[in-house]
């Protein structure tokens, strides 16, 4: 629409009319830059009007030529802020009769809510230079930040992002940071958590025991710097950072890391690590170009690297036991980068718990649980409002892979693919273990960062609280819940509850449908396109016959699936002993295979037959025959258990789920691969009837009597785990190829928690992609079960979509 000059009272020239435009810009546009950005483009395309933020992003009314304002949102997508991202830009014309001196940004308006929340970000270069800088007002301050970089979803207790709605608001901005913060020029415009040493938080140390720290312990120049002398000094230091606590020692002094996995009673799983820089992490690990960056990105994750086979320094052995990766990631705030300024080699820097509790973020709670921990406390004042862990990625196939979302990645959102554009809200619930939520709004899915195992009675509390907090942040009132249809899983249960108490229709959802269903929304399929072949390898999921599933292929749709084929079922001996207790799988497998008696005859000089023979056979036997507690589960991850058992790898019992998995791809080195290929172990595939189908079944017993017959040739390790590897990945192409003989598909997606390995889902992407299928797999939530939310989303989106009329759960 144009408007007379008159009307809109501008000093354009009169040989040309005016064009008057509301603009609004959906994504994550708010607390990033955004607003001045649009300044600064606003007059340089002489454009008249007002931006400001509101609940659906940021708003622009603007008046100039048609030219003009075309060029300028050309370039405001060119020049979008490192950490903003624009989903989309509607123009419309301003009605109103408006009157516009010139163009300036103005106070945020409250509205309904459907604009995004930025994750945290690392501390960027700029503000780096600034606290490092002696000249600077923010030397060595631990907080030092700008629109692009600091703290976000951590801080932020409603929307719109603006600075009373958040921690900060009980930080009254000295008038130096108030200059800056209502400067349009300058790099901390509007920059919510803008502070400085006069007036923002400040950090101090303390003793664990409450005594005092006299100067003459550290003579150093300030409380992180004397954190990093007492590290040096082998001390644990507890430290609060952005999203919660973390546990810090030095890396290459044994007897610390020791001393911390017996107080923090962490005894085998892996420590994430903390370096300087690039350089130091070098001297230990390999970095590929998509490692390096990765750990240089905003998210900042800890990044899994492969060790150097002679790394240059030493490192503690007890940093990874059994592994061949180290967790790296870089220092992502100020007080980071000050602590680690001058220490030559990285530091453990784990997140602060007992084991399998969420992490502090609570000064006195720190105190609490974590006093018989540290020795030191690296405490600040600045609340942390939510609970957010750091993020793990791995490269694999050269795509960067999330194995845990959340500080630098959650909660940004994930469009939905074609078709979802009419989606109601829906609410899924997410699983039990490596929990996470996700609201399904405006097309778009918002996931929960990482909150845990739910069994745990305190990350139970945090999904709740977390919870109610997402539905509050983003108005999210649920049209539908979705659930998985354990009927056991605290999540299942909430679900239940809140689904009844609001009268809302209820969608069960199969765990390993929810798997393949969240790998096809990140990787754009749309609703209405043919079926996906999904192969769901994981630990457990209830399956829709009642029984446990976790070796699948399912021809999938959003809305339904068949069952095609499945991992040979085998009994989980003592049901959940099984899972912590690898050798039993062991057990089980090779009773489903050989008569005892013939093991005794022809294996029973192998100290693994010698093993199991002490164990209560007999009994175990009863329990299998008679089916008391040792249900039939058909589990990729129980497999994997078995193999790394046979091998002596955590054989009587693992303390952090997938440990033997992962001790079993460790052993493997390049040169066995070359040579495994070769001469792979056979797994077959034969046609079963079921009860209720026709379907193919993993028939492993060849690769059993080849397995045993290696061990008594005293083949190496890493070579029985290499042609293991291979040979059932050569079993899975097998079968896709044989599946689409007579089945049409033309995309397969590898989904579940096993494809966190590596070397298998390299093998079996290489061959898939030498057949020409096309291979889905995920990048932007995690494989396992943090990603299932997402999948039950979509499933209860489609299902509604399709029948609107249903209240019937899938």
């Amino acid at each position: 629409m144009t408007l007379s000059l008159n009307r809109i009272s501008t000093s354009l020239q009169d040989d040309f009319q005016a064009q008057a435009e509301t603009i609004r810009i959906s994504g994550t546009v708010q607390g990033v830059g955004f607003r001045p950005t649009v300044y600064r483009l606003a007059h340089q395309y002489h454009l008249r009007g007002e931006v400001f933020n509101d609940g659906q992003g940021v708003c622009i009314h603007a008046i100039g030529t048609t030219a003009n304002l075309d060029h300028f949102i050309q370039q405001l997508q060119v020049d979008c802020p490192p950490l903003a991202r624009i989903d989309a830009i509607a123009r419309f014309p301003l009605i109103e009769t408006v009157s516009f001196p010139d163009f300036r940004i103005v106070e945020s308006v409250t509205t309904s809510v459907s604009t995004d929340i930025t994750p945290d970000a690392a501390t960027c270069p700029q503000c780096v230079a600034d606290t490092l800088d002696p000249f600077s007002r923010w030397y060595r301050y631990p907080f030092t930040n700008c629109t692009h970089c600091g703290p976000r979803l951590s801080i932020i207790q409603t929307l719109p992002y603006d600075r009373p709605h958040t921690s900060m608001a009980a930080f009254p901005m000295c008038p130096e940071c108030a200059e800056a913060y209502h400067n349009v020029g300058d790099r901390r415009f509007h920059a919510q958590p803008v502070a400085c040493h006069q007036c923002g938080p400040h950090a101090w140390l303390e003793r664990a025991d409450g005594r005092a720290i006299v100067a003459a312990m550290v003579s150093r120049m300030d409380a992180v710097d004397a954190a990093c002398t007492f590290i040096q000094r082998g001390a644990i230091v507890a430290i609060k950072g952005i999203g919660g606590m973390h546990l810090a020692c030095d890396a290459t002094n044994e007897a610390a890391v020791q001393k911390l996995r017996q107080r923090k009673r962490r005894y085998d799983k892996p420590f994430a690590l903390m370096a300087r820089d690039l350089a130091v992490i070098e001297q230990y690990c390999l970095i590929s170009d998509e490692d390096r960056k990765l750990l240089e990105s905003p998210a900042a994750p800890i990044v899994l690297l492969k060790v150097k086979p002679a790394p240059s320094l030493p490192h503690s052995p007890s940093l990874a036991p059994e592994l061949s990766t180290l967790g790296f990631m870089l220092p992502y705030t100020p007080l980071h980068h000050l602590m680690l300024r001058r220490l030559n080699r990285p530091i453990v820097f784990t997140s602060g718990n007992l084991s399998d509790e969420p992490q502090c973020i609570d000064n006195t709670e720190a105190h609490e649980k974590l006093g018989a921990i540290a020795d030191f406390f690296l405490l600040h004042n600045r609340a942390i409002v939510n609970r957010v862990d750091d993020s793990v990625v791995r490269v694999i196939h050269g795509q960067p892979q999330v194995l845990r979302r959340a500080r630098g990645y959650a909660p940004a959102p994930i469009p939905l693919p074609a078709g979802f554009e009419q989606a109601p809200n829906i609410l899924a619930m997410g699983s039990e273990l490596k929990n996470t939520f996700c609201l399904l709004k405006n097309g778009r899915a918002i996931l929960s960062q990482h909150l845990g195992d739910l069994e745990n009675a305190a990350a139970l509390m945090t999904y709740q609280n977390t919870l109610k907090l997402y539905l509050d942040l983003f108005q999210h009132q649920p049209a539908a819940i979705a659930i998985d249809q354990h009927p056991e899983y605290l999540s299942t249960k909430l679900g239940r509850d809140l689904a009844e108490s609001q009268s809302l229709p209820l969608h069960p959802i199969q765990h390993h449908h929810a798997h393949v269903a969240a790998c096809m929304v990140e990787n754009n399929i749309p609703l209405d396109s043919p079926s996906v072949l999904g192969i769901a390898l994981d630990g457990l999921g209830m399956g829709n016959d009642g029984t446990l599933w976790g070796g699948e292929f399912l021809l999938t749709h959003y809305t339904h699936y068949q069952r095609l084929a499945r991992f040979q079922p085998v009994a989980l001996l003592g049901g959940n002993q099984a899972m912590v207790q690898p050798w039993r799988n062991t057990y089980a497998h090779l009773m489903a295979t050989f008569d005892w008696n013939e093991l005794q005859a022809n294996y029973g000089n192998l100290e693994l037959i010698q093993f199991l023979d002490n164990q209560p056979r007999s009994l175990l036997d009863q329990m299998r025959q008679k089916g008391i507690n040792s249900p039939l589960a058909s589990s990729a991850g129980r497999l994997f258990d078995a193999v790394a058992a046979a091998l002596g790898l955590s054989r009587e019992k693992v303390s952090y789920e997938g440990q033997a998995a992962i001790q079993l791809e460790a052993l493997i080195q390049t040169a066995d691969l070359a040579l495994a290929q070769a001469s792979p172990y056979a797994l077959s595939w034969q046609e079963i009837q079921t009860a209720s189908q026709m379907m193919l079944e993993l028939d492993s017993q060849a690769m059993w009597r080849s397995l045993l017959n290696d061990l008594q040739q005293l083949t190496a390790p890493g070579m029985i785990a290499a042609k293991f590897h291979m040979g059932l990945a050569n079993a899975i192409a097998q079968l896709v190829q044989r599946l689409s003989q007579t089945h049409a598909f033309t995309h397969v997606a590898l989904t579940g928690g096993v494809w966190q390995n590596a070397i298998l889902a390299h093998s079996v992407q290489q061959h898939l992609t030498a057949m020409n299928f096309t291979v889905l797999t995920h990048h932007l939530v995690p494989p396992n079960d943090g990603g299932l939310s997402l999948g039950q989303a979509a499933i209860a989106a489609a299902c509604w979509l399709t029948s609107p009329s249903s209240t019937q759960g899938h």
